[in-house]
C-alpha cells in the first residue's frame, strides 16, 4: 500500500502485483490512463474452498479473533485481479455511527442481513451537541476490532473505513426520518447546529479509526474504490429534501468530508436522488459517482446515458456488471473516467478479461 508520507508501496501477500495496482489507481485519480481503464475483477482461487464471512450481527456479538481469521482465510481463497484489493471492513451496520452517539441498535428476523438505529432525540436542545460517546460499548468494540485486525492482517490485506452514513443520514438515524423532515421546515436553525456537530463527528471519527487501524502506516482501502485514503461517502436521506435544502446542509458537509478522506466515491442511492444531479456534478472533491439504480430499475448498463452525463460533467463513474456488460459499456464510456467491477469463475477468465481491455482501449 502507498504510505501518505513515504509514498512507498508495501507488498501484500494476497496481492503480489500491488505496486502496479497502485499506479493504475493513482492514474485514475489524476484523470489519466495507462493502457486500460481500472478494472476490479475477482475469481475463486484454484484449489481453495470458499470461507464463510461474517454479517453485522456476528461482528456485533461474535468472537472478534475468529471473525478476523475467517476474513483472512476468505481473502486468501480469492484471486484479486486487476485493481481489486483484499479488504476487510468491520462495519456493524448502516447506522453504526448513530449508535456510537447514543442511538440503540434494532434487529429483525425478517431482515437478518441488516439492522436499524433506534432514534433517541426528542428535543434537539436537550441533546446537542451530538458527540461520539467514548464509553459506548460498541464504539469501544469497534476500535478494538480495528486494532486486532490491523495487527493480524498487516502484510496480507487492507482495512476499509466504516459505513459512513454521516452528515444528514446521521441526523435521520438519531431523530427519525419523518421527524427530521418536519424539523427542516420548523426549526432550520436547530438543524444548522446539529449538522455542525455531525461534521465535527466525521472528522473525529475518521482520525480515530485511522489511528486504531494504523491506516496511515498500513494503508486505506475500499472494496471497489481503493488506495490512499479512499472512502465511500453518502447521504441516502437526500432523496427526501429539496435542492435548496441539499445545498444548505448536505452538499457542504459532503465536500468537507471529501477533503478529509482525500479520494471520495459518492454512493448515489436510487432514482429519488437524481434531483440533485447538477449539484453533485458541480461539487468539489467528490471524485467519482456510484449510482445505485434501486430494485426494479435495472443495472448500470441500463443507465448508460446517466453515466455518460456524469462523465461529461467532469466526474468519474463506477460501472458494475457481468464481463459482457462491462465490455459493452467500455465501448461508450470514457476509459480514464470509469472503474469497472465484475466477478468471473477463474483466474484464467480474469486474466483474459484484463487482456481484452488492454487490446480494446
Amino acid at each position: 500500500m502507498t504510505n501518505n508520507k513515504s509514498k512507498k508501496t508495501v507488498p501484500l501477500e494476497f496481492k503480489p502485483d500491488l505496486e502496479e495496482t497502485a499506479e493504475r489507481w493513482n492514474a485514475f485519480y489524476a484523470g489519466e490512463i495507462i493502457d486500460r481503464p481500472v478494472v476490479c475483477v475477482t475469481a475463486p482461487r484454484e484449489g481453495c474452498k470458499p470461507v464463510r464471512g461474517s454479517d453485522y450481527y456476528e461482528r456485533v456479538h461474535g468472537d472478534m479473533d475468529d471473525i478476523i481469521e475467517r476474513a483472512i482465510a476468505g481473502a486468501e481463497a480469492v484471486f484479486w485481479g486487476g485493481e481489486s484489493i483484499p479488504t476487510f471492513g468491520p462495519s456493524f451496520g448502516p447506522d453504526e455511527i448513530a449508535v456510537f452517539t447514543g442511538a440503540g441498535l434494532r434487529w429483525s428476523d425478517d431482515s437478518p442481513n441488516t439492522n436499524w438505529s433506534v432514534p433517541f432525540v426528542d428535543d434537539w436542545e436537550e441533546v446537542l451537541p451530538l458527540r461520539l460517546q467514548e464509553d459506548n460499548p460498541l464504539w469501544r468494540r469497534m476500535l478494538e476490532f480495528y486494532r486486532r485486525a490491523a495487527d493480524r492482517m498487516a502484510g496480507k490485506m487492507l482495512l476499509s473505513s466504516l459505513d459512513l452514513h454521516t452528515n444528514m443520514d446521521l441526523l435521520a438515524a438519531v431523530r427519525g426520518p419523518q421527524r427530521l423532515c418536519l424539523d427542516l421546515i420548523d426549526q432550520p436553525e436547530m438543524i444548522d447546529r446539529a449538522m455542525a456537530d455531525a461534521r465535527t463527528i466525521f472528522r473525529e471519527l475518521w482520525e480515530i479509526i485511522s489511528h486504531a487501524g494504523r491506516m496511515d502506516e498500513l494503508g486505506y482501502c475500499h472494496a471497489y474504490y481503493s488506495m490512499e485514503g479512499a472512502a465511500v461517502l453518502q447521504c441516502d436521506f437526500c432523496c427526501m429534501v429539496s435542492p435548496e435544502m441539499f445545498r444548505r446542509w448536505i452538499l457542504p458537509a459532503l465536500e468537507e468530508e471529501a477533503q478529509i478522506v482525500k479520494h471520495a466515491l459518492y454512493h448515489w442511492d436510487g432514482p429519488g436522488a437524481l434531483v440533485h444531479t447538477d449539484d453533485l456534478l458541480a461539487s468539489i472533491g467528490l471524485h467519482a459517482m456510484s449510482y445505485v439504480p434501486g430494485a426494479g430499475y435495472g443495472n448500470h448498463i441500463d443507465h448508460l446515458e446517466l453515466l455518460k452525463r456524469v462523465q461529461k460533467g467532469g466526474k468519474a463513474v463506477q460501472a458494475w456488471g457481468s464481463p459482457e456488460e462491462i465490455k459493452s459499456m467500455h465501448r461508450e464510456l470514457q476509459p480514464e473516467k470509469v472503474f469497472y467491477g465484475t466477478n468471473v469463475g477463474s483466474q484464467a477468465e480474469a486474466e483474459e478479461l484484463l487482456a481484452w481491455f488492454v487490446k480494446n482501449t
